[in-house]
C-alpha cells in the first residue's frame, strides 16, 4: 500500500470542508457544515457492500427506475471542487493522484501534497501515461459514477452535504486518461465503457458499489449492460472504499473505440456553467473555449 493511502480512506469525507473556500473562477457556494457531511459519509459507509462481495449480488439489490431529468444540475451543487476534505493539507485531486500514480514527485514545500509528476497505468485505455502538472492533456480524475448521472438517478433529491460526500469519496474516484474521461462525460454503463476490455469488470463493479453505498438507482439499460459485462466475470468482487489504485490493466484492444466528442467553439466560454451546458467540461489548456480565468488552481484543467 502506498505511503499516502491512508489520506484517501473512505471516511476522509468525515471532517470535510470546515475551512474550504471557493477557488477563483468557480461559481461557488457556501460549503456544507462539516458535521452534516460527516453524517452523510457515515451513512454511505454503513450502506456500502462489504469488500469482496459479488458485484452480481450487489447489482441485484439496486432499484431499477427511469432516468430523472437533468434539470437543475450544476457541479457546484456537489460542493467545492477538489477541496481539502480530510484537512490533511492536500486537496482531493492531489490525494487521488498520489494514490494512483507511481513514481510520483511532489512540489517542494507542500509537505508531499501537490503532485507535479508521475506515471499512470491508465485503467481505461491500458496505456502508460506520463503526468506533468499543468500540461492539461494527460490525466484527469474521473467520477466513476458521473455526478451528472448521479443527479439523474437520485442525487437531485439530496442535500449538498450528501452530494459533497459522493463527489469526494475515493471509492468513486480514479486517475485516468483525460481524453477517455472527456469521452465518457456523464455517461452510464449503457452509454460508455472503457476501451480497455480487461478493466470493464472492475469498472462496473466499482459503479455498483458506489450506487449501493449511496442508494442511487440504475436504469434498465444500465442494469442490463452491467449484467452482461459481469456475465463474463461472475465472481468479480466489489472494491473496498479504501482500496488502492487499480493494478496495471490488460493491453488496450487493437480496434479503436469511437466515441462522440464535444463540438469545438471559436471563442472562450463565458464560464464553467456554459462549458458544461455545451458538454465540453472539463476543459484543458489549449482546448477550444479555454480561458485561464476558469482555471482557478492553475493546473491546466478547468471546470472539473
Amino acid at each position: 500500500m502506498k505511503h499516502r493511502s491512508l489520506r484517501i480512506a473512505a471516511l476522509a469525507v468525515l471532517t470535510v470542508l470546515g475551512t474550504a473556500a471557493c477557488q477563483p473562477g468557480q461559481l461557488g457556494s457556501t460549503a456544507p457544515a462539516a458535521d452534516a457531511v460527516s453524517e452523510a459519509a457515515e451513512q454511505a459507509s454503513a450502506s456500502a457492500p462489504p469488500a469482496g462481495q459479488s458485484a452480481v449480488d450487489v447489482l441485484a439489490t439496486l432499484a431499477v427506475k427511469g432516468r430523472a431529468p437533468q434539470t437543475g444540475y450544476d457541479r457546484d451543487q456537489f460542493g467545492p471542487q477538489w477541496a481539502d476534505v480530510d484537512r490533511n493539507g492536500c486537496d482531493t485531486r492531489n490525494d487521488v493522484l498520489a494514490r494512483d500514480l507511481t513514481g510520483e514527485a511532489f512540489k517542494p514545500g507542500t509537505q508531499d501534497c501537490v503532485v507535479v509528476s508521475g506515471t499512470l497505468a491508465d485503467p481505461y485505455t491500458g496505456q502508460t501515461i506520463a503526468f506533468q502538472r499543468g500540461d492539461g492533456t494527460s490525466v484527469d480524475i474521473d467520477h466513476v459514477v458521473a455526478l451528472g448521472n448521479s443527479w439523474q438517478t437520485g442525487s437531485f433529491a439530496w442535500d449538498e452535504a450528501r452530494r459533497t460526500a459522493l463527489a469526494n469519496d475515493p471509492l468513486n474516484l480514479l486517475a485516468v486518461d483525460y481524453s477517455a474521461n472527456r469521452q465518457k462525460g456523464d455517461g452510464d454503463a449503457a452509454t460508455w465503457l472503457p476501451a480497455n476490455r480487461g478493466y470493464r469488470c472492475a469498472y462496473v463493479a466499482r459503479q455498483v458499489a458506489v450506487k449501493a453505498a449511496y442508494g442511487l438507482w440504475v436504469t434498465q439499460a444500465e442494469h442490463d449492460t452491467i449484467a452482461r459485462v459481469l456475465d463474463g466475470c461472475p465472481g468479480e468482487p466489489v472494491p473496498s472504499s479504501s482500496a488502492p489504485a487499480p493494478e496495471a490493466p490488460a493491453p488496450a484492444p487493437t480496434q479503436p473505440v469511437t466515441q462522440p466528442v464535444p463540438q469545438p467553439v471559436t471563442q472562450p466560454y463565458a464560464n464553467c456553467a456554459a462549458a458544461r451546458a455545451a458538454g465540453a467540461a472539463p476543459l484543458h489548456r489549449g482546448d477550444p473555449g479555454w480561458s485561464d480565468s476558469m482555471d482557478g488552481d492553475g493546473d491546466g484543467v478547468a471546470c472539473e
